[in-house]
Parts: structure tokens; sequence; C-alpha cells
């Protein structure tokens, strides 16, 4: 999928969009990657001389990835997807500069505009980050 792609499906932009490129997808699951450039913002702090992506952005690129799944439910007119729960994180694996993390997202169940998934981020075939999350759609800008 083309980032132009990505920007149709997702209100994220840089640098806050974490989504290099869609994989694959079909109705329940996606597959994207991400590459974490040495010049991303949160290097600088985190730690500075020892750099790591923090959880949370492993967490955000994970819930990114399920917000490119549940656009066609956005498309339908019912807003943008929010994250509204998150449980069960396991982080297993530290990542670093230049390191690509593969990104796998399925839909588990549905209850009107909940949308319950389980996400897991991978790194040389290595599990970096596993939970489950929910979302639901939040009425659009103007909507």
């Amino acid at each position: 999928m083309t980032r132009e792609a990505i920007y149709a499906a997702i209100p994220h932009r840089p640098p806050m969009l974490l989504v290099d490129e869609i994989v694959r997808q079909d109705d329940d699951t996606i597959v994207c990657r991400k590459t974490f450039n040495a010049d991303e913002y949160f290097f600088q702090g985190h730690y500075p001389d020892f750099p790591l992506v923090p959880g949370v952005i492993l967490c955000e690129a994970t819930m990114q990835c399920g917000a490119i799944l549940l656009s066609k439910f956005a498309a339908e007119g019912k807003g943008v997807p929010v994250a509204t729960r998150l449980s069960d994180v396991k982080f297993k694996k530290m990542i670093r500069p230049g390191d690509t993390i593969e990104i796998e997202v399925k839909l588990t169940e549905r209850m009107a505009d909940a949308f319950f998934m389980q996400g897991k981020a991978t790194c040389d075939g290595k599990v970096a980050v596993r939970f489950d999350f929910a979302c639901t759609l939040a009425p659009a800008p103007g909507a």
C-alpha cells in the first residue's frame, strides 16, 4: 500500500505516523512494517546514550495498523478509530535505531462500534511486543 493510501486510511501524519508500508491485508488481519530511523524524534531523549524505541511507540504503531484495518468501517461515515483499552501488554525485545518491525493485527470480535483486536510486533522473527486492545469509532470532526 502506498503512503497516499495509508494517508487516506488513517488521520495520522509525521512525526506520529508509525506505519511505512502495508505488507498484506484481508477482512480481519493486517500486516505492516515500520523501520525506525536514527533521526526519530523520540531517540533524542529515550535514551541519548542508548537509544530505544519507547514501548508506548511500539503499541501506537500496532494500533495504527489496527486503525488501517478498521478504516473500511470509518469509510462508511461512522468516524475515526480511537483506542479504548490495552490489556495484557508484554514487551519482549528492545527495538533500536535501524530496526524494522513487522506488525500483525487481527480483528477478533466486533460489537456494534467496538472492535477487539490482538496485536504483535516482531523484529528479526522475535516478538518485541504483544497485547490485546480495543477501539471504537469516534465521530469524525465536523460530523
